[in-house]
């Protein structure tokens, strides 16, 4: 098992695991110290626990609970890709739902679980704008509804939520060209990651780390146009850690590179043009 850790906050942590065990390997067991949700990437295993024997494919969970212990075994097919979420106890706590919803072992391939554990696997890749820790929240709590077959009615914003929500837009956008994450943000907020990752979707319409990336693009594309500065060099002046995300997240954006953008906004406006009759 070759294990990589994508991302380590106090709420929550994302490893990609990799297995090449087969049907000739001694099956192996593990014992879960937290709660997680294991989202099957590709391949299959199959995994004994207190809960029974679960045959697991591509685009199911295997849930962890606190003290339980996991066998799994590889008689079908060699090798698995799984992609790990471990979640803080205060999180699980702000997810509600039963305890006992975290040792059901196993869910089948379920489609509003899926598509969320695919889109994590595309921010993993680095193809998206949401955050690992914002898709890690949004999965757990659509498994805790999943399993309890409740959906949450989320409630109308207050004044005073639609304020948390604009002051902090206002002070990501401030200090959008810095390193930030959910847990920065939620503190400034005054919010734990969970309660604010929800009101700040419900009040403005994108998460945080959505609004902190188009933060950084807006910026990119004022300074791309007003000044002749290298692009290497705006991508790092607004926060953007790695230049070749950042010219694939604007080519996202803008159906043209950072480069092109620049050429169009001197005068070229061929490039956008023809861009437009593209799309």
């Amino acid at each position: 098992m070759h294990a990589t850790t994508l991302l380590t906050t106090p709420s929550i942590s994302v490893s990609e695991f990799r297995c090449d065990a087969g049907p000739d390997d001694t099956p192996f067991a593990e014992c879960r110290t937290g709660h997680s949700i294991a989202y099957v990437r590709s391949g299959s295993f199959g995994c004994h626990c207190r809960a029974g024997f679960f045959e697991l494919v591509a685009g199911s969970l295997l849930i962890g609970a606190p003290g339980e212990e996991y066998t799994c075994t590889h008689e079908h097919v060699s090798g698995d890709v799984c992609l790990g979420f471990f979640f803080s106890e205060d999180l699980v706590e702000a997810l509600g739902g039963r305890r006992e919803i975290w040792q059901i072992g196993a869910t089948p391939p379920l489609p509003e679980l899926m598509v969320v554990g695919e889109l994590a696997q595309t921010a993993a890749d680095g193809n998206s704008d949401l955050g690992l820790d914002e898709i890690g929240q949004i999965l757990a709590g659509r498994f805790v509804d999943a399993v309890s077959g409740k959906a949450r009615k989320p409630a109308a914003p207050t004044a005073r939520d639609r304020r948390r929500a604009v002051e902090a837009a206002l002070w990501i956008d401030d200090n959008s060209h810095t390193e930030l994450d959910l847990e920065q943000a939620a503190r400034q907020a005054g919010l734990s990651p969970f309660h604010f990752l929800r009101l700040f979707s419900s009040v403005l319409g994108v998460t945080p780390h959505q609004y902190l990336v188009r933060s950084r693009l807006r910026h990119a594309a004022r300074r791309l146009a007003d000044e002749n500065i290298a692009v290497t060099d705006i991508a790092y002046d607004v926060g953007f850690g790695d230049l070749s995300n950042f010219v694939r997240t604007f080519h996202r954006a803008a159906g043209v590179s950072p480069t092109k953008f620049r050429q169009a906004s001197r005068g070229e406006r061929k490039i956008l043009q023809e861009q437009l009759a593209l799309n």
